[in-house]
């Protein structure tokens, strides 16, 4: 059995990958998407990551399909209590922002596509500067006190914008965030590195890092000349026109020959190797593609491998 581990300051156990719930009600229908969720907890796993806007993108979605699928899977289970749920505000069509109303409003509409009274992990999906981290934070602080939520987190924010919202909470004794969801991976380390990363391990805060394997580009199935049947294709291929996508792979290709894994199994585990990471998140739409995924929980790279990988992403 796999040692979960704790989120940051949270009580939240979790298991070391978070499995992205984006793919739920879009690319993986609802027979799919059960399918996926069955044999992931079957592999111990227990922390799934939605959020209320998935997949408003595509025509005739209206957002919230991903929450509406997870939650009658967890009806259907009767599981509720052995899953770590996250969930975001501020980009769902109907409840945009994150004025204190709508974060209020939309709460409680992920609630009901939930089926669930309380929503374990909560993220501002997207930071919204003209907004005073006061309001949003008191906002997030009265569901935390009402018990529809757990704990606060925060997705795709500043440096600045998190440094302010952490000495809020501190001076008015409110919700903290305990956990950080950046863009980060093999590919993709400078929205991250630096200041972030620093202000995230001197506060305690959990990284859960999304894109973990760049729209699929490290799984290791973009290849020159090869053609691959996915909605992300193109957001993937564009790294096989870069040195630095096509160093990474050759990197990746040595150190899974080495372990006998996949790809994607090595490049989760170069990010399960960083400061802060507790769990990268990473989506399947078939049971298939699930293995490589849930691999990183036994896989433990040597110091060597990980600078390896470090090097050549940089």
């Amino acid at each position: 059995m796999t040692s979960l581990r704790k989120l940051g300051s949270s009580d939240l156990e979790i298991f070391p990958l978070a499995l992205g719930g984006n793919v739920f009600g879009w690319t993986a229908d609802e027979a799919q998407s059960f399918a996926v969720l069955d044999a992931y907890a079957a592999a111990g796993g227990n922390f799934v990551d939605t959020a209320d806007s998935y997949s408003a993108w595509i025509e005739g979605n209206k957002g919230g399909e991903s929450e509406t699928v997870i939650g009658k899977w967890v009806k259907a289970r009767g599981n509720r209590a052995d899953v770590v749920i996250a969930t975001k505000v501020s980009q769902h069509p109907d409840f945009p922002g994150l004025s204190a109303a709508n974060i209020r409003a939309a709460a409680d509409a992920s609630l009901r596509r939930l089926g669930t009274d309380h929503i374990d992990l909560y993220y501002t999906h997207f930071d919204k500067p003209e907004v005073p981290v006061e309001e949003i934070i008191g906002a997030l602080d009265e569901l935390v006190r009402a018990g529809k939520v757990r704990h606060i987190a925060a997705s795709n924010i500043s440096a600045d914008r998190l440094r302010e919202s952490l000495e809020f909470s501190d001076r008015e004794g409110l919700a903290r965030y305990v956990a950080l969801q950046p863009h980060y991976n093999l590919v993709s380390r400078d929205t991250y590195e630096g200041e972030l990363q620093d202000l995230a391990a001197r506060s305690g805060l959990a990284a859960v890092p999304y894109f973990a394997l760049a729209s699929g580009f490290l799984t290791g199935k973009y290849r020159p000349g090869a053609t691959v049947d996915s909605a992300r294709a193109s957001g993937a291929a564009k790294h096989l026109d870069t040195e630095r996508g096509r160093t990474v792979l050759a990197a990746l290709d040595e150190v899974a020959g080495a372990h006998d894994v996949p790809v994607a199994t090595v490049a989760l585990a170069w990010l399960a190797a960083q400061p802060t990471v507790v769990a990268p998140i990473a989506s399947a739409r078939t049971v298939e593609q699930l293995p490589a995924l849930v691999g990183v929980a036994e896989l433990e790279l040597t110091e060597a491998e990980v600078a390896r990988l470090t090097a050549a992403s940089g």
